[in-house]
């Protein structure tokens, strides 16, 4: 015979703890492993069995009493405990957690169309001026034959005989409260409350059909990898006139070449030789709007950055451009000449210790060359 776990650890609470805290944790087991929401899971079911069970005993503070007293041996002579298994997912929000699933609530988000996803590739440039783009989405639209009623054309619908038009059936079930009365989606009409007298012939029923819709998406200028445009009502078409989904583009920016960006911020990495790193040069580098030319001063080191204020990406919402920093890379040659090599030497750098701060290693190597 199985050994019974502790009802507190099955909820996952102290033995002080309150019938708010009972509630919730009970809810959060409900949450992720009901029979409704994992039908197919027999974990998850042993899991809410389990836990229903406690929560009727602690729930009780006459059963709790004694379970606290006496173990699980008190449990039986107080009443057996209930399985809330067979309830509706639903239905035990409504009952024990101040409802939120149920009703005409319920029904109309069964009947509502899924929201869709396009992914969406645009070039870095486009990313920064912004763009519009031409989608071609396929998804369930409005089927024009019976305009979203799912009925044949003249046929109309008529009220559900199992649930009387409200969608919903009522059935009791029995808890530690006592009898507690519930309601349940309708089997027959699946909420909608009314049938068809004559489904349609194009969409059977669904009051939708399989259909390509071309739309016209605005890009705002600061977009990133990752960025997602929402559109109301461009899902798919409810079922039956069900209310639409939504649809929602998901973009990606391809990579720059030669910028990188860090949220509004661009950076380019400018190599150099040594001789432009000791004397100092005037270069050009590439920015959102086009080359600048910037001067890199004497004595620049490795590492080193300059910034170009403005000159980044726009932000999405206020539009405010980030900046772009320049950010030096010192490349050492790795083939010299005699000429090369003896000019090096002339700057006597091999000493076989660390370089002081004092005077670097490209200060030494310009007052070489401007000495020559």
């Amino acid at each position: 015979m199985a050994i019974k776990r502790d009802y507190y650890e099955v909820l996952g609470v102290g033995r002080q703890a309150s019938a708010d805290e009972l509630r919730r944790a009970f809810r959060k087991i409900a949450m992720d492993s009901h029979p409704d929401r994992y039908p197919d899971d027999a974990a998850a079911a042993a899991r809410f069995k389990e836990a229903s069970e406690a929560y009727t005993v602690l729930s009780d503070p006459e059963r709790r009493r004694s379970y606290d007293m006496f173990g699980h041996s008190a449990v039986g002579a107080s009443g057996p405990a209930v399985d809330f298994s067979d309830m509706p997912f639903a239905d035990i929000f409504d009952t024990f957690f101040g409802g939120g699933f149920g009703g005409r609530g319920r029904r109309e988000r069964s009947n509502r169309g899924d929201d869709l996803r396009y992914d969406l590739t645009i070039t870095f440039e486009e990313s920064f001026t912004g763009v519009e783009k031409q989608l071609e989405v396929p998804r369930l639209a409005i089927c024009d034959r019976c305009s979203g009623s799912g009925s044949e054309p003249g046929t109309g619908q008529e009220t559900c005989p199992g649930c009387g038009g409200s969608g919903q059936v009522r059935r009791a079930a029995q808890s530690f409260f006592g009898q507690v009365v519930t309601t349940a989606t309708c089997p027959t009409c699946g909420g909608a409350g009314r049938i068809l007298k004559s489904p349609c012939q194009q969409c059977r029923g669904q009051g939708r059909v399989q259909r390509s819709k071309r739309l016209a998406v605005k890009i705002p200028a600061g977009v990133d990898t990752g960025s997602q445009i929402r559109i109301s009502g461009e899902g798919e078409a409810g079922v039956r006139g069900g209310q639409a989904g939504d649809l929602y583009v998901v973009l990606r920016v391809k990579p720059h070449p030669q910028l990188a960006r860090h949220d509004q911020d661009v950076v380019f990495d400018l190599r150099v030789n040594m001789v432009q790193a000791a004397l100092g040069d005037r270069i050009e580098v590439p920015t959102l709007e086009g080359p600048v030319e910037i001067a890199i001063p004497a004595g620049t080191q490795h590492g080193q950055s300059f910034r170009l204020q403005g000159r980044g990406m726009p932000d999405v919402r206020g539009g405010r451009r980030g900046d772009q920093y320049v950010v030096v890379q010192v490349i050492v040659p790795k083939d010299l000449n005699p000429e090369q090599k003896a000019l090096l030497r002339k700057v006597g750098g091999l000493t076989g210790k660390p370089e002081k701060v004092a005077k670097g290693f490209f200060d030494k190597l310009r007052d070489a060359i401007s000495l020559d």
